[in-house]
């Protein structure tokens, strides 16, 4: 279910570990580095190492050189950042921090074993984890307003295409596109309501202090959410979908239950753990009601009709998709497929959902599917679809032609990557920098650290 965005990388238990892993040898502390007024300790360099290595990071190069101007360069930024008054969204942050140590308490199974593993108080890792995710999003903020002017023109692209290698062309795996039509099957109302009760009794027995609600979460709860004791994270009403911000941000008593209430992903009660200014903590229990096999059959066959009836020319795929397509992400865009990862209607086998790109890939361009049932991840509920593949590119050589836009964020990647090339560089040129001895002697990746 996806009731609300929470940006977590999947190697972002790995790369926090850099700022909280306990040093296993001892280190005599000095300033290796200063950068305007803020100095670079060497134990902030070996605490980095130290965890670098032990989760097998690339560092791609001397890691007392590559480390140190890693963290120079954020400092240069941060102090632009102050100069600029570019603050991060507090809300932000905190969600942000609470998703990641929700993710700690999850992985090591307590916050006792977190302490252990990171040596510190769980306060103190958070507070630290708090002000690196801050630094994170203000440097990001000076980055793009460092480089939101990139705009590239076709000419622009057509002369960095032709410049480009023949060996720095990119390889396009196998793409496809591809148009849906979705159909939810009928619930039996008394699925429904057998939910509801459920959701009621425990609702009861929460506002009678019989049982604690975070615990019924984990036992009973069919949402991701479930392993944290429902616990969705600080966030304001617009990361929620409507019907769960209505009812949830209403609520004022912790130790009271909402109603139940009725969203796409299915039926849920919620509880307010904390509120903070225009953010809040919730959590929640989500029950989906489930379809029968039956209904799920019923479904197939009216989409298998609907199949022959295009194939008759009675409809068109657009018109269908139109009439009778559920899927409100596409059925009002001819039924278009389009890839979330890249905005673009082209898909790798590899994103397309399994039972999908199981059908497409013995099709040709034109044919339709056989009506099958596939799981809509996100809803975490049973569908029935209808497909056509309207188009395969083979895997290729990137071309002007076929990969335009692919070729596009290419150039204006580079141009951005340059642009915080030559900033960071003249930021230099106007920055108290010092570097200790023997900590000199490096081929940096950016000129004038060394002043000559």
């Amino acid at each position: 279910m996806n009731l609300r965005k929470i940006w977590i990388l999947p190697a972002a238990f790995a790369a926090l570990c850099v700022f909280g892993a306990p040093i296993k040898k001892n280190v005599v502390d000095e300033v290796a580095w200063i950068v305007g007024d803020e100095p670079i300790f060497r134990s902030e360099i070996e605490e980095q190492y130290t965890q670098m290595r032990q989760e097998g990071t690339p560092i791609g190069g001397d890691p007392y050189c590559v480390i140190p101007e890693q963290l120079a360069v954020e400092k240069l930024y941060l102090h632009q950042a102050k100069l600029d008054t570019i603050t991060a969204g507090e809300g932000q942050v905190q969600s942000e921090t609470d998703a990641r140590m929700n993710m700690f308490v999850n992985n090591l199974g307590s916050k006792e074993k977190v302490e252990e593993y990171f040596n510190k108080p769980y306060n103190s890792l958070r507070d630290q984890i708090m002000e690196m995710i801050r630094n994170q999003y203000v440097i990001g903020m000076v980055q793009n307003n460092l480089t939101k002017n990139v705009k590239a023109t076709p000419n622009e692209v057509r002369k960095y295409f032709s410049s480009l290698p023949a060996d720095s062309i990119p390889y396009v795996p196998l793409q496809v596109e591809a148009q849906i039509i979705k159909i939810n099957p009928a619930i039996p109302q008394q699925e429904i309501e057998d939910v509801k009760a459920r959701l009621r009794d425990y609702a009861d027995r929460v506002n009678k202090g019989e049982a604690d609600f975070s615990t019924l979460a984990i036992m009973y709860s069919e949402d991701g959410s479930a392993m944290r004791g429902g616990e969705l994270g600080f966030a304001g009403r617009s990361h929620f979908v409507p019907e769960f911000s209505n009812v949830a941000f209403n609520l004022n008593d912790p130790k009271k239950v909402s109603r139940i209430v009725e969203t796409e992903y299915g039926y849920h009660i919620i509880q307010l753990i904390e509120k903070r200014g225009d953010q809040a903590n919730f959590r929640h229990i989500l029950l989906t009601p489930k379809v029968s096999q039956k209904d799920l059959e019923t479904a197939r066959v009216r989409l298998d009709s609907l199949r022959k009836e295009i194939l008759a020319n009675k409809y068109s795929f657009e018109e269908a998709a139109l009439y009778v397509s559920q899927d409100k992400d596409t059925k009002n865009n001819k039924g278009i497929m389009v890839n979330s990862q890249t905005g673009s209607s082209r898909f790798e086998m590899s994103q397309l959902p399994p039972e999908v790109a199981q059908r497409i890939e013995s099709m040709q361009p034109g044919e339709l599917s056989d009506a099958f049932i596939m799981k809509d991840a996100a809803k975490n509920k049973d569908v029935v679809v209808l497909v056509k593949l309207t188009d395969r590119i083979p895997g290729h050589k990137a071309t002007l032609a076929d990969d335009f836009n692919m070729i596009k964020q290419m150039y204006e990647a580079h141009q951005k990557k340059q642009i915080l090339k030559d900033w960071v560089e003249n930021k230099i040129k106007t920055t108290y920098i010092k570097i200790g001895e023997g900590w000199d002697g490096c081929d940096f990746k950016y000129e004038g650290w060394i002043k000559k």
